[in-house]
């Protein structure tokens, strides 16, 4: 089983989605970030190209970011975001 860490960064995301969304969502928000401690890549998950240890899975209307150290049993949440228009814009 791998142990779960939020950067702080991801860690001020939370918080400001803690007060924008509702709590059943959040709940799920955070069911799904322990649900990476038994399945560090679950269906659907995406490696981010350029980046050695990136991965990014959509957990319903949110993207999570986050680095897979499997020698160190350690997955490291980098963000946690709402999907939205401006996400695939260039």
């Amino acid at each position: 089983m791998y142990r779960i860490e939020i950067s702080p960064a991801a860690g001020r995301d939370l918080d400001k989605l803690k007060g924008r969304i509702s709590r059943r969502d959040f709940e799920y928000l955070r069911e799904s970030l322990n649900g990476l401690a038994q399945q560090p890549r679950p269906q659907g998950v995406r490696k981010i190209k350029g980046l050695e240890n990136a991965y990014r899975i959509r957990v319903g209307s949110f993207r999570i970011v986050y680095d897979i150290y499997d020698d160190l049993l350690l997955i490291l949440i980098l963000q946690v975001s709402r999907r939205n228009e401006a996400t695939y814009r260039r």
